[in-house]
């Protein structure tokens, strides 16, 4: 008879904390970034809360778990987002005036196309805005994120059948929307 033994494997070595922290970061920066925007951050304080959701991350590090990064990374986004919106209209009401969001232009554009852009994303922006925000997560993260449906299930831990019927609502909101947007612009062009 053979004694088996074991296969000898060398310790699994622990990342340091400040090394998870940096992995998160590198992976995970520019989609947190791209959704605090589409969840109604303006552009110009998307640095601040992408600072805000990993701050959070690290004092954090130990409840994420291996594999739910992005969910947790998202669902700190969202309220991130979600302040940074009620301080916006804080602020509006004390101002009372809205400021208007700037771009960094970019200079590959020809300045019509940096117009054309301009005008798409602040109608995308003006749609989004009219979303519930569950409706608009999900329509953000399919169709903007390119997600699958299990992927977004997983991220903001809901049913695939919500994530389904949440995006069926949201497509119908955007492409109401839409027909009213054009409808509203074909009036103003002579």
């Amino acid at each position: 008879m053979l004694l088996k033994l074991p296969r000898w494997r060398a310790p699994e070595r622990r990342t340091s904390p400040a090394e998870r922290l940096r992995s998160l970061v590198e992976v995970h920066f520019d989609f947190i970034g791209r959704s605090l925007r589409r969840l109604g951050v303006q552009e110009a304080d998307v640095d601040d809360a992408c600072q805000q959701v990993f701050l959070v991350a690290s004092r954090r590090l130990d409840e994420i778990q291996d594999g739910k990064e992005k969910s947790f990374l998202f669902g700190v986004a969202l309220r991130v987002a979600s302040d940074a919106r009620r301080a916006r209209r804080r602020r509006a009401a004390i101002l009372d005036e809205h400021s208007e969001e700037t771009d960094s232009p970019n200079e590959s554009l020809s300045p019509e196309s940096l117009l054309h852009q301009r005008r798409a994303r602040a109608l995308l922006d003006e749609i989004l805005e009219t979303m519930p925000l569950e409706l608009r997560t999900v329509f953000v993260l399919f169709e903007l994120e390119e997600m699958t449906a299990s992927e977004i299930a997983q991220t903001i831990d809901i049913p695939p059948g919500t994530v389904a019927s949440r995006l069926r609502r949201a497509r119908e909101i955007f492409h109401e929307q839409s027909r009213r947007l054009r409808a509203a612009q074909e009036r103003l062009t002579p």
